[in-house]
């Protein structure tokens, strides 16, 4: 075996030695220390990772029984302008702590309101609320977006460090650099961690917000149909003299 081949034989051996080394001594101390090396990415994204999930957490709960509750208001409320119960209708309406009982109450406050208006003013008032539910989503955006940089930040950081060490000793190896490198690395692991982890959910969230824009907007409809047809039946009763609100809506 020539010389070369041999010393690459046993820098081979060596570095599977250092790699199985490595897994071993890999426990819970190990971590935290490595961690705590690359303070200055993994402090900022641990308290990036903490908000994230308080925004998750905090929106996750506020889309909870979204769809289904905006359905029942709406199927009750439908039964009841049919029943001509006006009143009835903006009590339960104002009883209500959903975003479509504020877009209903509104819609009930016009009178003698063309179509076209009325449904301006729904479209208005349902934006408003699709808005506020999109509330908090841009920082779960924000901490995804800046999170990789944070982390490529922290790796120029280690790197930096892993140069002046070996100017400052005079000499190279993996020893005198395994700081510096570790610490890179660790960086842009956190990095890309709390990207992932907030980017996910953030287009998670994007959907159930657009998934609840869509039945807020059917919701509207079929409130728009429903006071339609208290109108028409109305006016029949009217000219014939007969009893008015006979037929059924288009159900919630």
């Amino acid at each position: 075996m020539d010389p070369v081949t041999e010393a690459t034989a046993q820098t081979a051996v060596q570095g599977a030695e250092a790699v199985a080394q490595l897994g071993s001594s890999m426990d819970a101390g190990t971590v935290l220390h490595m961690l705590n090396q690359a303070w200055i990415t993994t402090y900022p994204m641990t308290v990036a990772s903490v908000i994230a999930l308080a925004v998750i957490l905090e929106r996750w709960w506020r889309y909870r029984g979204l769809e289904s509750a905006t359905r029942d208001l709406t199927r009750r409320l439908v039964d009841l302008l049919v029943k001509g119960d006006v009143s009835a209708a903006r009590a339960l309406c104002e009883a209500s702590k959903t975003p479509i009982g504020a877009i209903f109450l509104e819609g009930l406050k016009w009178k003698n309101i063309a179509l076209e208006d009325l449904q301006s003013v729904l479209s208005t008032s349902r934006n408003e609320s699709v808005t506020e539910l999109r509330r908090g989503l841009w920082i779960l955006g924000t901490i995804g977006s800046l999170a990789p940089f944070v982390g490529l930040f922290g790796t120029v950081i280690g790197i930096m460090r892993a140069f002046h060490q070996m100017a400052t000793q005079g000499s190279g190896g993996f020893a005198v650099v395994a700081a510096g490198i570790s610490e890179a690395l660790i960086a842009t692991a956190a990095g890309l961690g709390v990207a992932i982890f907030a980017l996910g959910f953030y287009n998670y969230l994007q959907v159930r917000v657009g998934g609840v824009g869509n039945v807020l907007a059917r919701a509207c409809e079929r409130f728009v149909q429903a006071l339609l047809f208290v109108e028409s039946g109305t006016a029949a009763g009217e000219a014939t003299g007969k009893e008015a609100g006979r037929g059924h809506p288009l159900s919630a």
